[in-house]
Protein backbone atom coordinates (compact mmCIF):
# COMPACT_ATOMS: atom_id res chain seq x y z
CA UNK A 1 0.00 0.00 0.00
CA UNK A 2 1.57 3.01 -1.01
CA UNK A 3 0.61 5.47 1.85
CA UNK A 4 2.10 9.09 1.54
CA UNK A 5 2.93 9.61 5.70
CA UNK A 6 3.62 13.36 4.70
CA UNK A 7 0.42 14.34 3.17
CA UNK A 8 -1.68 17.41 5.06
CA UNK A 9 -5.68 17.64 4.09
CA UNK A 10 -7.21 20.84 3.84
CA UNK A 11 -10.09 21.25 5.35
CA UNK A 12 -12.34 20.46 2.76
CA UNK A 13 -10.44 16.86 2.37
CA UNK A 14 -11.05 16.38 5.94
CA UNK A 15 -15.02 16.59 5.32
CA UNK A 16 -14.49 14.15 2.20
CA UNK A 17 -12.98 12.03 4.65
CA UNK A 18 -15.97 11.91 7.08
CA UNK A 19 -18.34 11.96 3.98
CA UNK A 20 -16.71 8.62 2.87
CA UNK A 21 -16.40 6.67 6.27
CA UNK A 22 -20.33 7.55 7.05
CA UNK A 23 -20.89 6.34 3.61
CA UNK A 24 -19.15 3.15 5.09
CA UNK A 25 -15.89 3.07 3.22
CA UNK A 26 -13.26 1.32 5.20
CA UNK A 27 -10.29 3.05 6.95
CA UNK A 28 -7.88 1.88 4.66
CA UNK A 29 -9.61 2.63 1.66
CA UNK A 30 -10.00 6.01 2.43
CA UNK A 31 -6.89 6.13 3.61
CA UNK A 32 -5.63 5.12 -0.19
CA UNK A 33 -7.62 7.23 -1.90
CA UNK A 34 -6.81 10.44 -0.09
CA UNK A 35 -2.76 9.71 0.31
CA UNK A 36 -2.90 9.59 3.73
CA UNK A 37 -2.18 6.87 6.67
CA UNK A 38 -4.70 5.06 8.47
CA UNK A 39 -3.59 6.93 11.86
CA UNK A 40 -4.34 10.27 10.05
CA UNK A 41 -7.69 8.83 9.51
CA UNK A 42 -8.45 7.67 12.81
CA UNK A 43 -7.21 11.32 14.31
CA UNK A 44 -9.83 13.14 12.45
CA UNK A 45 -12.52 10.44 12.57
CA UNK A 46 -12.02 11.14 16.92
CA UNK A 47 -11.96 14.80 16.32
CA UNK A 48 -15.46 14.89 14.65
CA UNK A 49 -16.79 12.33 16.95
CA UNK A 50 -15.99 14.95 19.86
CA UNK A 51 -16.62 18.67 18.29
CA UNK A 52 -18.42 17.75 15.42
CA UNK A 53 -17.46 20.18 11.95
CA UNK A 54 -15.79 22.89 14.32
CA UNK A 55 -13.21 19.80 14.71
CA UNK A 56 -12.17 19.39 11.30
CA UNK A 57 -10.91 23.26 10.85
CA UNK A 58 -7.04 24.29 11.73
CA UNK A 59 -5.95 24.58 15.07
CA UNK A 60 -3.47 27.49 16.22
CA UNK A 61 0.24 25.17 17.21
CA UNK A 62 0.72 27.96 19.94
CA UNK A 63 0.72 25.97 23.26
CA UNK A 64 -1.86 26.82 25.56
CA UNK A 65 0.37 27.70 28.10
CA UNK A 66 4.69 28.59 28.26
CA UNK A 67 6.18 27.84 31.75
CA UNK A 68 9.36 29.27 29.76
CA UNK A 69 7.71 32.48 28.58
CA UNK A 70 9.75 35.65 30.67
CA UNK A 71 7.36 37.14 33.53
CA UNK A 72 5.09 40.22 32.53
CA UNK A 73 7.32 41.71 35.86
CA UNK A 74 10.83 41.28 34.60
CA UNK A 75 9.24 42.28 31.32
CA UNK A 76 8.76 45.53 32.42
CA UNK A 77 11.36 45.59 34.53
CA UNK A 78 13.50 45.38 30.82
CA UNK A 79 11.64 48.33 28.90
CA UNK A 80 11.60 50.24 31.59
CA UNK A 81 15.28 50.02 31.64
CA UNK A 82 15.78 50.28 27.94
CA UNK A 83 13.76 53.78 28.16
CA UNK A 84 16.48 54.83 30.70
CA UNK A 85 18.56 53.83 27.09
CA UNK A 86 20.59 51.00 28.78
CA UNK A 87 22.17 48.25 26.57
CA UNK A 88 21.15 45.34 25.65
CA UNK A 89 24.08 43.70 27.38
CA UNK A 90 23.52 46.31 30.86
CA UNK A 91 19.58 45.18 31.09
CA UNK A 92 20.65 41.30 30.40
CA UNK A 93 23.70 41.87 33.62
CA UNK A 94 20.73 44.01 35.73
CA UNK A 95 17.93 41.53 35.31
CA UNK A 96 19.52 38.44 35.15
CA UNK A 97 18.36 36.93 31.88
CA UNK A 98 20.37 36.37 28.26
CA UNK A 99 20.88 38.81 25.86
CA UNK A 100 18.74 37.13 23.28
CA UNK A 101 16.12 37.11 25.62
CA UNK A 102 16.57 41.42 26.47
CA UNK A 103 16.22 41.32 22.28
CA UNK A 104 12.65 39.80 21.84
CA UNK A 105 11.17 41.72 24.77
CA UNK A 106 12.82 44.94 23.45
CA UNK A 107 11.35 43.58 19.37
CA UNK A 108 7.77 42.92 21.37
CA UNK A 109 7.63 46.31 22.66
CA UNK A 110 9.28 48.48 19.58
CA UNK A 111 12.16 49.45 21.07
CA UNK A 112 15.09 47.29 20.27
CA UNK A 113 16.59 50.28 18.21
CA UNK A 114 18.28 53.84 19.48
CA UNK A 115 16.20 55.69 17.26
CA UNK A 116 12.87 54.16 18.67
CA UNK A 117 13.52 55.57 21.97
CA UNK A 118 13.14 59.09 20.61
CA UNK A 119 10.12 60.77 20.90
CA UNK A 120 8.50 61.44 17.73
CA UNK A 121 8.23 64.96 16.81
CA UNK A 122 4.36 66.68 16.03
CA UNK A 123 3.88 67.18 12.46
CA UNK A 124 3.08 70.74 11.86
CA UNK A 125 1.08 71.73 8.96
CA UNK A 126 0.86 75.46 8.17
CA UNK A 127 -0.65 77.51 5.15
CA UNK A 128 -0.62 81.09 4.51
CA UNK A 129 -3.61 83.60 4.31
CA UNK A 130 -2.48 84.62 1.00
CA UNK A 131 -0.68 84.58 -1.83
CA UNK A 132 2.59 86.03 -1.81
CA UNK A 133 2.99 85.82 1.60
CA UNK A 134 5.86 82.75 1.59
CA UNK A 135 7.35 81.54 -1.69
CA UNK A 136 9.41 78.28 -1.48
CA UNK A 137 12.80 77.81 -3.31
CA UNK A 138 15.02 74.55 -3.87
CA UNK A 139 16.90 72.64 -6.43
CA UNK A 140 17.05 69.72 -7.74
CA UNK A 141 19.87 68.43 -9.56
CA UNK A 142 19.33 65.86 -12.90
CA UNK A 143 21.92 64.26 -15.49
CA UNK A 144 22.17 64.98 -18.36
CA UNK A 145 22.00 62.63 -21.66
CA UNK A 146 22.47 62.40 -25.25
CA UNK A 147 20.25 59.09 -25.78
CA UNK A 148 17.65 56.89 -24.05
CA UNK A 149 19.52 55.03 -21.12
CA UNK A 150 20.20 51.06 -20.55
CA UNK A 151 17.36 50.71 -17.85
CA UNK A 152 15.01 51.62 -21.29
CA UNK A 153 16.95 50.08 -24.22
CA UNK A 154 18.58 47.01 -22.42
CA UNK A 155 21.81 48.20 -24.26
CA UNK A 156 24.34 48.28 -21.52
CA UNK A 157 27.46 49.47 -24.10
CA UNK A 158 27.32 52.70 -24.11
CA UNK A 159 30.29 54.55 -26.11
CA UNK A 160 32.40 56.02 -23.13
CA UNK A 161 32.25 59.38 -24.92
CA UNK A 162 29.07 59.38 -23.85
CA UNK A 163 29.37 58.61 -20.54
CA UNK A 164 29.73 61.76 -18.06
CA UNK A 165 27.79 64.27 -19.65
CA UNK A 166 27.28 66.78 -16.34
CA UNK A 167 24.52 67.90 -14.62
CA UNK A 168 21.59 70.01 -15.38
CA UNK A 169 19.95 71.86 -12.24
CA UNK A 170 16.18 72.47 -12.09
CA UNK A 171 15.07 75.12 -9.77
CA UNK A 172 11.89 75.35 -8.48
CA UNK A 173 9.53 77.59 -6.15
CA UNK A 174 5.86 77.22 -4.95
CA UNK A 175 3.86 79.62 -3.48
CA UNK A 176 2.45 79.11 0.07
CA UNK A 177 -0.84 79.46 -0.47
CA UNK A 178 -1.94 78.36 -4.09
CA UNK A 179 1.10 76.35 -4.26
CA UNK A 180 1.48 78.03 -7.89
CA UNK A 181 4.59 76.91 -9.14
CA UNK A 182 7.35 78.04 -11.28
CA UNK A 183 10.02 76.67 -12.60
CA UNK A 184 13.61 76.72 -14.45
CA UNK A 185 16.17 74.73 -15.97
CA UNK A 186 19.84 75.91 -15.31
CA UNK A 187 23.47 75.52 -15.75
CA UNK A 188 24.44 75.27 -12.33
CA UNK A 189 23.40 75.78 -8.38
CA UNK A 190 25.65 79.14 -7.87
CA UNK A 191 24.65 82.22 -6.66
CA UNK A 192 24.51 83.88 -10.37
CA UNK A 193 21.42 80.96 -11.60
CA UNK A 194 19.92 81.55 -8.11
CA UNK A 195 19.81 85.58 -8.47
CA UNK A 196 18.56 85.28 -12.13
CA UNK A 197 16.19 82.70 -10.93
CA UNK A 198 14.66 84.53 -8.16
CA UNK A 199 14.12 87.64 -10.69
CA UNK A 200 12.29 85.30 -13.29
CA UNK A 201 10.12 83.65 -9.99
CA UNK A 202 9.20 87.69 -9.22
CA UNK A 203 8.11 88.65 -12.47
CA UNK A 204 6.16 85.61 -13.43
CA UNK A 205 4.26 85.83 -10.09
CA UNK A 206 3.77 89.84 -10.91
CA UNK A 207 2.03 88.67 -13.73
CA UNK A 208 -0.75 86.42 -12.28
CA UNK A 209 -1.17 89.70 -9.56
CA UNK A 210 1.11 88.09 -6.73
CA UNK A 211 3.54 90.03 -4.64
CA UNK A 212 5.96 88.26 -3.16
CA UNK A 213 7.02 89.43 0.35
CA UNK A 214 8.81 86.25 1.75
CA UNK A 215 11.14 83.55 0.46
CA UNK A 216 12.23 80.16 2.19
CA UNK A 217 15.38 78.40 1.24
CA UNK A 218 17.30 76.16 2.32
CA UNK A 219 20.77 76.98 3.78
CA UNK A 220 22.78 76.19 0.19
CA UNK A 221 25.81 78.50 -0.44
CA UNK A 222 23.87 79.83 -3.22
CA UNK A 223 21.18 81.15 -1.22
CA UNK A 224 23.77 82.48 1.77
CA UNK A 225 25.37 84.63 -1.06
CA UNK A 226 25.71 88.33 -0.76
CA UNK A 227 24.34 88.79 -4.12
CA UNK A 228 21.10 86.42 -3.46
CA UNK A 229 20.70 88.51 -0.36
CA UNK A 230 21.24 91.97 -2.02
CA UNK A 231 18.35 91.26 -4.39
CA UNK A 232 15.93 90.31 -1.71
CA UNK A 233 16.62 93.04 -0.01
CA UNK A 234 16.58 95.18 -3.01
CA UNK A 235 13.04 93.68 -4.11
CA UNK A 236 11.69 94.51 -0.03
CA UNK A 237 11.27 90.37 0.21
CA UNK A 238 12.01 89.22 3.73
CA UNK A 239 14.71 86.20 3.41
CA UNK A 240 13.92 83.27 5.70
CA UNK A 241 16.34 79.97 6.06
CA UNK A 242 15.18 76.70 7.18
CA UNK A 243 16.31 74.81 10.17
CA UNK A 244 19.72 72.96 9.54
CA UNK A 245 18.84 69.08 8.17
CA UNK A 246 15.48 69.92 8.18
CA UNK A 247 14.08 69.44 4.68
CA UNK A 248 10.34 68.67 5.97
CA UNK A 249 10.92 72.57 7.27
CA UNK A 250 10.62 73.58 3.15
CA UNK A 251 7.85 70.87 2.50
CA UNK A 252 6.20 71.89 -0.41
CA UNK A 253 8.87 72.37 -2.39
CA UNK A 254 9.89 69.50 -1.39
CA UNK A 255 6.79 67.82 -2.52
CA UNK A 256 6.47 69.60 -5.47
CA UNK A 257 10.20 68.23 -6.50
CA UNK A 258 8.75 64.59 -6.01
CA UNK A 259 5.60 65.14 -8.13
CA UNK A 260 7.47 66.86 -10.85
CA UNK A 261 10.00 63.37 -11.14
CA UNK A 262 7.40 61.25 -11.37
CA UNK A 263 4.77 63.10 -13.84
CA UNK A 264 8.01 65.01 -15.51
CA UNK A 265 11.13 63.88 -15.36
CA UNK A 266 10.55 60.04 -14.62
CA UNK A 267 7.00 60.17 -16.30
CA UNK A 268 8.61 59.05 -19.75
CA UNK A 269 11.32 58.07 -21.79
CA UNK A 270 13.13 61.29 -23.21
CA UNK A 271 15.86 60.34 -25.96
CA UNK A 272 18.05 63.32 -24.55
CA UNK A 273 18.00 65.47 -21.76
CA UNK A 274 17.11 68.75 -24.19
CA UNK A 275 13.82 66.52 -24.83
CA UNK A 276 12.81 66.69 -21.63
CA UNK A 277 13.36 70.03 -21.01
CA UNK A 278 11.62 71.20 -23.52
CA UNK A 279 8.52 69.33 -22.23
CA UNK A 280 8.99 70.53 -18.75
CA UNK A 281 6.50 73.84 -19.29
CA UNK A 282 3.97 72.15 -21.05
CA UNK A 283 3.52 70.00 -17.43
CA UNK A 284 3.89 73.16 -15.49
CA UNK A 285 1.01 74.63 -17.74
CA UNK A 286 -0.99 71.44 -16.50
CA UNK A 287 0.16 71.88 -12.78
CA UNK A 288 -0.71 74.77 -12.60
CA UNK A 289 -4.34 75.16 -14.71
CA UNK A 290 -5.81 71.98 -14.89
CA UNK A 291 -3.83 69.53 -12.41
CA UNK A 292 -6.27 69.21 -8.85
CA UNK A 293 -3.88 69.53 -6.13
CA UNK A 294 -4.68 67.44 -3.01
CA UNK A 295 -3.40 70.18 -0.59
CA UNK A 296 -6.26 72.60 -1.30
CA UNK A 297 -9.07 70.25 -1.26
CA UNK A 298 -8.72 69.31 -4.84
CA UNK A 299 -8.46 72.56 -6.79
CA UNK A 300 -6.16 73.43 -9.53
CA UNK A 301 -3.35 76.42 -7.83
CA UNK A 302 -4.62 78.99 -10.16
CA UNK A 303 -8.06 78.97 -8.71
CA UNK A 304 -6.13 80.56 -5.86
CA UNK A 305 -4.26 82.99 -7.40
CA UNK A 306 -6.97 85.54 -6.23
CA UNK A 307 -7.10 86.95 -9.87
CA UNK A 308 -10.68 87.87 -11.34
CA UNK A 309 -12.04 85.35 -14.09
CA UNK A 310 -11.47 87.52 -17.61
CA UNK A 311 -7.67 87.90 -16.29
CA UNK A 312 -7.27 84.52 -16.13
CA UNK A 313 -8.70 83.73 -19.37
CA UNK A 314 -6.31 86.25 -21.04
CA UNK A 315 -3.35 84.63 -19.37
CA UNK A 316 -4.15 81.26 -20.18
CA UNK A 317 -5.02 81.92 -24.22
Amino acid sequence: MNVHQNARLTPKGRELLIARLERGKHVCDVACALGVSVRTIYKWKKRYREYGVAGLQDRSSRPLTSPAQTPATVEMQVVKLRKQRRTFDRIAEQVGISRATVGRILVRHGLNRWRDLEPQEPVIRYERDRPGEILHIDIKKLGKFNRMGHRVTGDRKMPAYMRGMGWEYVHVCVDDHSRLAFTQVLQSERKECAVAFLKAAVAWYRQLGITIERVMTDNGSCYRSRAFNRLCKAMGIRHIYTKPYTPKTNGKAERFIQSSLREWAYAQAYNTSDQRKIELPYWLHHYNWHRPHAGIKKKTPISRSGMNVNNLMRLHN
